[in-house]
């Protein structure tokens, strides 16, 4: 049977469009002050794992809810189950949007919104290809679970959830990355390094904030900082000024008294790429780490300052590595927080590494260098080891090929730093949206994906669904 999927994608344009800018109107960002029994992750990610249920609900298939953590849409019959796994939890907006990141907007042919790429524009096509394939009637011999998370982007507890109460598919893709095929996952891990919140200097470290999450490069910090006395705090904030204009960099300092208030404004980008961003944490506390702090606030501020600024592989610390295979590791400050003689002293530093180092080594690697007596390293929950899907695996050849002969493009497997429901399963990758020459907003201002991919994605999906269901 010889099938049009481009022809069939196009007389769904309109409605798949419509379906995704409703979606991308729900503000689905994590908010643990607000989660209830009935919200485990706060009302935005429910409200989006509803949305997207409801879709499914409206179009006639079959619908699981597994207690506002996640859900299914599923079609289909047979022994083996297909499994397509999407999520519909986004990383904060952030600042520096050019318009609402929650009220879509159309233009240049892409669609700019809050989580457009990163996963709702993708998975409103994988939903649309399955949708196809159930429109046509066409026959198939396993079961395809269509899966919809809503906590990808913090802890995965919307999966740990899931298959507490659901059996794992036998195989299966994510559509939470890029084309031709995402076969290998660095492992991920958090090691979260902690400082005493004191201060014996003369100078005092009050408060020191940056970061949203830990797979996100701070494009934001903000510091408080009272010094000996009014005259002081005129002559740094003038020092702050004229750092800022030899730095990649933006702020301002705003002084009341002897005290003055730090912000700096750096560059977002996704904890897996962590070079793509500008680190505003580490820009300030690099300023501030040659004034006179003692006691804990300078341990936090010298240690970001010598081994965490400008690098992003991990060669100050000495743990760099690198895989032929995995390429190197990154490491990505994401989450600092410093409140004089509180509970709160840390710096969260994010490892996406290849397989040969552990984070056993890294914990050691940055006690030897910071000094035990200093930091105490805590490794943070959800730790994700190096995953691989041997290229000549059949799941792996059939997604290449059906790439390839929609594309004209020679495909290839890749191992990228990014962590994707494709790791849920043993034969389990991820697959598009993005294809080769895309432009990665994820986790960025102004995040978009572009019409023509979304909808040739859309084709791709459901000829590589149908290929792998027959």
């Amino acid at each position: 049977m010889s099938i049009d999927w481009k022809k069939e994608v196009e007389s769904r344009k309109e409605d798949l469009l419509n379906d995704l800018v409703e979606l991308l109107k729900v503000k689905s960002e994590r908010e643990d002050d607000k989660k209830t029994a009935d919200a485990p992750f706060g009302p935005g990610p429910k409200a989006a794992l509803l949305h997207m249920l409801g879709y499914g609900e409206r179009d006639g298939f079959t619908v699981k809810n597994v207690d506002n953590y996640a859900g299914h849409i599923e079609y289909g019959q047979g022994d083996e189950t297909l499994g397509i796994f999407c999520h519909m939890d986004v990383v904060p907006a952030g600042d520096g949007w050019d318009t609402d990141p929650y009220e879509p907007v159309i233009k240049d042919n892409r669609i700019y919104a809050r989580g457009s790429s990163d996963d709702k524009g993708p998975s409103i096509a994988a939903y649309y290809a399955l949708k196809i394939i159930r429109d046509l009637e066409l026959p198939l011999s396993k079961k395809i679970r269509f899966v919809v998370g809503s906590d990808e982007e913090s802890g995965w507890g919307d999966m740990d959830y899931y298959f507490e109460h659901e059996e794992k598919p036998d195989f299966g893709f994510s559509p939470d990355a890029e084309f031709p095929i995402i076969n290998g996952e660095k492992g991920n891990v958090s090691l979260r390094l902690h400082f005493a919140s004191t201060n014996e200097g003369t100078v005092k470290l009050d408060r020191f904030q940056a970061g949203l999450r830990e797979n996100m490069v701070p494009g934001k910090a903000e510091a408080t900082v009272t010094f000996t006395d009014a005259a002081q705090a005129e002559s740094v904030a003038e020092s702050f000024n004229f750092y800022l204009n030899t730095k990649p960099v933006t702020g301002q300092a705003t002084v009341q008294g002897a005290t003055v208030q730090f912000e700096v404004v750096g560059k977002s980008a996704h904890g897996a790429s962590p070079h793509l961003g500008v680190n505003a944490g580490t820009y300030l506390a690099a300023f501030l780490s040659s004034y006179d702090f003692a006691g804990g606030a300078k341990d936090f501020l010298s240690t970001i300052e010598e081994f965490i600024h400008e690098d992003v592989y991990g060669e100050k610390f000495d743990i760099a590595y690198e895989d032929e295979k995995m390429g190197k590791l990154t490491m990505n400050a994401g989450l600092f927080s410093f409140v004089a003689d509180g509970d709160e002293a840390y710096v969260n530093l994010n490892f996406r590494y290849p397989k040969g180092t552990s984070s056993t080594l890294l914990t050691a690697g940055m006690i030897a260098k910071i000094g035990v007596n200093k930091v105490k390293i805590e490794e943070r929950p959800h730790h994700m080891k190096p995953h691989y899907v041997p290229a000549d695996d059949p799941l792996v050849a059939t997604l290449l090929a059906v790439y390839e002969e929609h594309t004209g493009q020679k495909g290839g497997e890749q191992i990228i730093g990014g962590g994707t429901f494709g790791r849920l399963l043993e034969r389990g990758v991820a697959y598009g949206a993005m294809f080769p020459d895309y432009i990665d907003t994820m986790h960025q201002a102004n995040e978009f994906m572009d019409l023509d991919d979304l909808f040739n994605a859309t084709a791709i999906y459901a000829d590589a669904i149908y290929r792998l269901a027959k």
